[in-house]
């Protein structure tokens, strides 16, 4: 397997989080992402994944797969052992619930190609952007901890071992903080971001600070 990757992108993150957990291992294909000239802007990458995006994965059959979500189940699905999905139908559409309040509901709107139509549009500056990203972050991560506040019943988000939902908060929390939230703010999350970085697979793979 072959992986389009930036190591800075949570999203991306996820996808490295998950084949660490399964035990795989796919080659990095590093793709920048910041600013006018980036390579997911480019026609060459384009030509690969049409929206621009990473991760993008590349399996052994020479299928590509896009989104974070899709990958990691396909690995979910080849790879069966851990699962990556809890074990009743409730707890799955719960954990996929969480997983796609941050990945369509915070994360979208806040990678580098929002950022440069804000700049291009509405002629924002660095500050702020800056505050729109904490703007729904702020927002976004509070709704997902009242999400799991209102069915958590072990030591991860759902359940007592980690699953898809952990896979989205972890590299999203791990932002969060890095943009100056304090985690100490939701208590469910942080107490799950905690536990989450005593797991290799997780610290590992968190997201890399901009530079």
């Amino acid at each position: 397997m072959k992986l389009y990757q930036n190591e800075i992108s949570s999203a991306t993150s996820r996808v490295r989080i998950a084949l660490a957990v399964k035990g795989l291992t796919a080659e990095a294909l590093p793709v920048t992402i910041l600013g006018e000239e980036a390579e997911s802007r480019q026609a060459g990458y384009r030509s690969v994944n049409p929206q621009g995006l990473v991760p993008a994965l590349l399996t052994d059959s020479g299928v590509l797969i896009t989104q974070s979500l899709a990958i990691v189940e396909y690995l979910d699905e080849v790879q069966p052992e851990p699962p990556l999905l809890p074990d009743t139908a409730e707890d799955r559409a719960h954990a996929r619930s969480i997983a796609l309040a941050i990945a369509a509901e915070i994360h979208a709107l806040l990678p580098p190609r929002i950022g440069l139509h804000l700049r291009a549009t509405f002629q924002a500056d660095a500050d702020a952007i800056a505050a729109w990203g904490r703007h729904w972050v702020g927002e976004g991560m509070a709704a997902v901890e009242t999400m799991i506040a209102g069915r958590r019943k072990g030591v991860y988000a759902v359940g007592d071992r980690p699953s898809i939902a952990d896979i989205f908060l972890f590299p999203q929390a791990i932002s969060a903080r890095r943009l100056g939230f304090d985690l100490a703010r939701w208590p469910h999350i942080a107490e799950i971001v905690a536990k989450l970085e005593t797991i290799p697979a997780f610290q590992e793979n968190a997201p890399a600070p901009r530079k």
